[in-house]
């Protein structure tokens, strides 16, 4: 049997990579964004871990230095939340299954406590079939046959009658060059 090629699209880890962090003074937050962050490393070791354990070749890298459309893979998995998914889909066509992991969902109880302070709310993960929770579960179950991919519809964009080759899953953006100019299109 072939061993199964993937890729471990990571959201990144550092949030001091930011010009926002440096500007936050709150020390409950700054704590609360150290904890999402020390869980999100905490969720990518994991996956990490899981996947060394499986007979499979896979590679991480940092959804920021995704610069390539992604092929000659078997299955791509993000690890972040929605917006590493979509991040990734914006690479890739519909040959490649994706699955994402929620590496930091929302708690709700940490909701009800900052709710006067800051909002607390962490990773939705529509997008996403499994957490630390159920990774292990849910890559057994894709490796082993048990669960197939869903089919999601894709954006084609059209300009000028010329069908662009991005790979939009729900967002596009529509903007000329120079913001101020008046824009004509129209949508079918």
């Amino acid at each position: 049997m072939l061993k199964k090629r993937l890729l471990l699209l990571l959201k990144p880890f550092d949030l001091r990579q930011t010009n926002a962090h440096s500007q936050i003074t709150n020390p409950q937050m700054l704590h609360h964004l150290e904890n999402r962050r020390k869980e999100h490393i905490n969720t990518v070791k994991f996956c990490q871990n899981i996947l060394q354990q499986k007979p499979v070749y896979w590679e991480p890298i940092l959804r920021n230095n995704l610069s390539q459309p992604i092929c000659n893979v078997d299955l791509v998995i993000t690890v972040g939340g929605d917006g590493t998914l979509l991040q990734a889909s914006h690479f890739m066509d519909d040959s490649v299954p994706v699955v994402g992991v929620n590496s930091d969902p929302t708690q709700i109880e940490e909701v009800e406590q900052f709710s006067n302070a800051f909002d607390a709310n962490r990773s939705t993960g529509h997008l996403c079939a499994a957490t630390v929770n159920n990774f292990q579960q849910v890559l057994d179950d894709i490796l082993e046959g048990r669960k197939v991919p869903s089919k999601l519809s894709r954006i084609s964009v059209h300009v000028k009658s010329q069908l662009l080759s991005t790979y939009a899953l729900n967002d596009i953006l529509i903007a000329h060059p120079c913001p101020a100019t008046l824009s004509r299109f129209s949508f079918k």
